[in-house]
């Protein structure tokens, strides 16, 4: 499988959180039947992975709170 060292990594990111090995969750994303072969499906797994992650409970579920940007916009809609 070709991927950018960056995806690598990321996958590698995602395999130490989950606790499984790179295999295993590589036959399961598989396992999920994605259209367009076993590296889109990768791919596709690692954006949805981490854009999961970024959603406002994800952020709250490790504390990081609000997005600056969000942030900034929430801030200046109660001072007016």
């Amino acid at each position: 499988m070709r991927l950018e060292p960056e995806l690598w990594d990321a996958l590698l990111e995602i395999c130490e959180r989950e606790g499984q090995d790179m295999s295993a969750l590589v036959r399961r994303v598989e396992a999920e039947g994605h259209v367009g072969g076993r590296t889109s499906a990768v791919r596709v797994f690692v954006l949805d992975y981490f854009r999961i992650a970024a959603t406002e409970d994800g952020h709250a579920a490790v504390g990081h709170g609000a997005p600056p940007r969000l942030r900034a916009a929430i801030q200046t809609r109660s001072a007016a």
